[in-house]
This record gives C-alpha cells, structure tokens and sequence, in this order.
C-alpha cells in the first residue's frame, strides 16, 4: 500500500489520527495532517482504509497496488 496525502487541502479534522493513531497524527501548528508510519503493515490496514474514507476533505489517497514506499506531497510555504 502505498499512501498520499496532500496536507495543503487538510481541514485538520483530526479524523485520520482518530481512526489510525499509529499511522497519522496531526501537525501542533496547523493540525494538519502527518503521516507517522509511511510504510503500514498489512494488519493497519483496515484502519489506514476507514481514516481515509473519514477524511472531510479526502486528502487521503490510498494506492491499493502500490509498492510500500508511501509519499507525501510537500506543502508550498
């Protein structure tokens, strides 16, 4: 599984880090969202599917197929 997420969109909800605490959790500035553990095992990932069908702004792109090398896409300053 491989995990995108484009924080420059997040509403700093907090859903992803309620639903998957060892996967996502939020920024202390912006509470925005953080990828924790870039690479879940295949046991997380039930919870890594449920954070990201909660995200309100579904920032939380989830590639299925993917290898497990996950990345995030940097947010412009």
């Amino acid at each position: 599984m491989k995990i995108e997420v484009d924080d420059t969109r997040c509403f700093a909800v907090g859903n992803c880090a309620l639903h998957a605490p060892a996967v996502f959790d939020q920024n202390d500035e912006d509470g925005r969202v953080v990828v924790l553990d870039p690479a879940p095992s295949e046991q997380q990932y039930a919870q890594v599917r449920e954070a990201a069908s909660r995200c309100p702004a579904a920032v939380i792109v989830l590639h299925e197929d993917a290898p497990d090398r996950p990345g995030t896409i940097p947010r412009e300053e």
